[in-house]
């Protein structure tokens, strides 16, 4: 179903003269009550109901209903009597019909000019649709059938790469563009060291955390939203290495699971303005080796790892940092994985070490399910990291396969897609961390 389209249309009356472009935006409008005229014709005028979150409903002429299928897809049954220019508009709540649509049924009455026995199907993320009846012939029709920009974006322009091992520990960062283009090398700040983790804080910097130089490692470094390393912050909690870390509740963060002197499940949150905090007791599986990432806008999930085995369940982060028990695991056991964010609100994990090194792909919902093995691509390795880029992209980079140490990189589309390989830039090495900012 599309919504008004095609030449710019004047509209006089009332005291009103108003002219629309081709997808609805005013372009110039003078008179009293332009204002009050077009919040009306933007659905302002509708009777809005309390968010709708069953399987089914009934709508009526003259409301406007927000529906949440974050649970379910919803079958909406229209009035089975309308007149003409009765109005009604449904908008997606949670930005989740592109999982579960809806369905409208037009109960006896045309839609768009087709009978009843047409299925009428909205699926795409952030749509509203609103329609008005015509009458017998062509009877309910949309005259809005539009995805909402989700504004404003979630995601970080650029990505940072950080820390490792070349064979010996190296501070040295790279900087990703906002087109997933990987810098040479710029000089490191703070102690060298590797097996760390990084993730997002207040919505547009970084933290890299923790680690291993001759010794497990607290301290953290936080990361501008320049891009900028900062010095070492003396550590909080628990010193660990081989954990992983994420954002969660779209401005904080979580460090998790790791290796101090034995496998641990302690967390430790981040606050929105970089602050760690101390110890929480772990809930599920004691690992490392694991990784971490975001889903669904605002939580995190933790996955896979090694317990003196290789794993492959997950642990789901709510958007208030809450670490839930073990969801039995998808996909290939394995550990020395990377995982990252794409697509706004959905994750990837990738790549690791098992029976052998693969480069096995693992996508996350934007409900924090994981899905099952798909066929990676490019070159089979562990010890890698990963983050997002350009808002809604995410990228691989260096790592380890069975001796040499790589510095290639793979990017991830907006629709959870890797590339092959992109020649690497910077210093070779492994168990880095990476992290974006804005």
């Amino acid at each position: 179903m599309s919504g008004i389209t095609g030449s710019k249309l004047n509209i006089r009356g009332s005291g009103l003269v108003a002219k629309l472009g081709t997808d609805g935006q005013i372009l110039t409008s003078t008179g009293a009550g332009t204002q009050a005229a077009f919040e009306d014709a933007a659905g302002g005028g509708l009777d809005w109901q309390t968010i709708e979150t069953g399987s089914t409903m009934t709508a009526v002429a003259g409301n406007g209903y927000w529906i949440d299928t974050t649970s379910n897809a919803c079958t909406i049954t229209l009035p089975a009597s309308a007149s003409n220019g009765d109005e009604i508009m449904f908008v997606d709540y949670a930005r989740n019909w592109g999982t579960n649509g809806i369905v409208i049924d037009s109960n006896g009455l045309n839609y768009q000019g087709d009978d009843d026995t047409f299925d009428v199907e909205y699926g795409t993320d952030g749509q509203a649709v609103r329609i008005f009846y015509s009458g017998a012939t062509n009877g309910w029709i949309p005259t809005l059938d539009k995805t909402v920009a989700d504004v404003p974006s979630k995601g970080n322009q650029e990505g940072i790469f950080g820390f490792g091992n070349d064979d010996s520990a190296t501070a040295v960062v790279n900087l990703v563009s906002n087109a997933g283009v990987v810098s040479s090398d710029v000089a490191g700040v703070g102690t060298a060291r590797w097996q760390l983790a990084a993730c997002e804080y207040g919505g547009d910097k970084g933290i890299f955390g923790y680690g291993h130089t001759n010794a497990v490692e607290s301290m953290s470094n936080l990361v501008s939203n320049a891009g900028v390393v900062a010095s070492d912050v003396t550590g909080v909690g628990t010193a660990r290495t081989g954990l992983a870390a994420c954002g969660y509740g779209d401005d904080k963060g979580i460090f998790g699971y790791g290796l101090p002197s034995g496998y641990s499940t302690i967390t430790n949150l981040v606050s929105n303005a970089g602050v760690v905090a101390s110890d929480v007791t772990g809930v599920g599986t004691a690992r490392s080796l694991l990784a971490a990432c975001e889903y669904g806008g605002d939580k995190g999930i933790f996955g896979y790892g090694y317990t003196g085995s290789n794993q492959s369940m997950t642990n789901l982060v709510s958007n208030a940092g809450v670490v839930a028990s073990d969801v039995t695991g998808v996909g290939t056991v394995r550990h020395v994985i990377a995982a990252c964010g794409y697509g706004d609100d959905k994750g990837i994990f990738a790549y690791g070490s098992g029976a052998a090194y693969y480069n096995t792909i693992n996508l996350v919902s934007n409900a924090g399910v994981v899905a099952s093995d798909t066929t990676g691509a490019g070159t089979a390795r562990g010890y890698l990291a990963a983050c997002e880029y350009g808002k809604d992209k995410g990228i691989f980079g260096y790592g380890d396969n069975s001796g040499p140490t790589v510095s290639m990189t793979n990017l991830v589309s907006n629709a959870g897609v890797v590339s092959s390989d992109v020649t690497g830039v910077g210093t070779i090495r492994y168990s880095p961390a990476a992290c974006s900012f804005n």
